[in-house]
């Protein structure tokens, strides 16, 4: 059953829609004073993420305090390599950090293949968020990519450059290779469990491809994404977001995905041109949220008459950035709501 507002997936199917759709990648998050009281009751954020009513609680507010045409299940991505035998940690204003990297072949024997029910308090969440939405609007799962979850295990944290991970392909590709493998298996029992507790359409998020050069992103990473969307078959959308990866749009437009999410990088008519067979998603600018509310309309405007009125899934070139104000945010989602409206008439 299609929920009430099935507008994003219609969309990322390429169907005509009467406006565009939009969601907003950390839609749930510290931009909303709701969000912020429900993370002060949780311990710290992994409490949040672990408990299926508080994350089922922020997944939905920004449907009703922003109007978003989707819910996206409020969870991290490096819960994949905590499935898998290596622990993070979530440092207030730093971010993750593993107190134990993978640096050899022994560390890599402490690994297992995740399985889903090692992620059971995610798949709880889906199913609760499904029965509290009652079908309003659909909800998205997701995943990192291998590459983006490989870097934080080699890394054991965020990195500017990632130097440690990308020695590890130049120096190690073979080991290399069975850790990405083993991230990619994992992450398939994962995405399947999600979309069978009721996710509607899912997202892959690489969030470092673009450190990587072309060459090593074919190999190292683009291959494992393509080897998930084969996976994962065609019963829900799939969505690849890979941030930075201009270089890789042409290659993109072979897999087996059905929409390609834009960084603000990324050109929107070159975009379309390499990637004739996807629905493209994105992608304005984080930072042009930070300007006045005539700036914030001009803005969207002119981003919806880039892409036109048909398969394009509004949403930004990367996450809400924490500190942008909520009623800049609605005005673009607004924007977004009444502009592309009048495209199609």
């Amino acid at each position: 059953m299609l929920p009430m507002n099935d507008r994003l997936i219609s969309a990322a199917k390429g169907l005509a829609t009467d406006r565009t759709p939009i969601w907003l990648m950390r839609q749930a998050g510290r931009i909303l004073p709701e969000y912020r009281k429900v993370r002060e009751t949780a311990k710290d954020f992994k409490t949040l993420v672990k408990t299926p009513e508080l994350a089922t609680e922020v997944t939905i507010q920004p449907v009703d305090i922003l109007g978003v045409d989707a819910a996206i299940i409020f969870s991290d991505i490096l819960v994949i390599p905590e499935a898998m035998g290596l622990n993070y940690e979530m440092e207030e204003n730093k971010g993750p950090v593993f107190p134990k990297r993978i640096t050899s072949e022994a560390d890599l024997a402490s690994l297992h293949i995740a399985q889903a029910e090692e992620l059971q308090y995610v798949l709880d969440a889906i199913r609760l968020t499904k029965k509290e939405l009652q079908g309003k609007v659909p909800l998205i799962g997701f995943a990192g990519a291998p590459w983006t979850i490989f870097s934080y295990m080699i890394e054991g944290k965020g990195s500017k450059t990632f130097s440690q991970a990308k020695k590890m392909l130049y120096t190690q590709p073979a080991f290399s290779h069975r850790l990405l493998d083993m991230i990619a298996q994992s992450t398939i029992h994962y995405l399947k469990a999600q979309i069978k507790a009721g996710a509607d359409i899912v997202q892959i998020f690489d969030s470092w491809a673009g450190i990587l050069s072309p060459d090593q992103y074919a190999e190292f990473s683009l291959k494992y994404i393509s080897k998930i969307c084969d996976a994962l078959g065609n019963d829900v959308p799939k969505i690849v977001f890979a941030k930075g990866a201009f270089f890789a749009r042409a290659e993109m437009n072979t897999i087996n995905c059905d929409v390609v999410g834009l960084d603000w990088n990324m050109g929107i008519a070159e975009s379309r041109a390499l990637l004739p067979n996807k629905v493209l998603q994105g992608n304005l600018d984080p930072c042009a949220l930070y300007g006045s509310l005539d700036d914030v309309r001009r803005e969207t405007k002119k981003m919806l008459n880039a892409f036109g009125p048909h398969k394009h899934i509004a949403n930004l070139g990367h996450g809400l950035y924490p500190d942008t104000e909520v009623d800049k945010v609605k005005c673009y989602i607004d924007t977004v709501k009444e502009y592309s409206a009048t495209l199609r008439r």
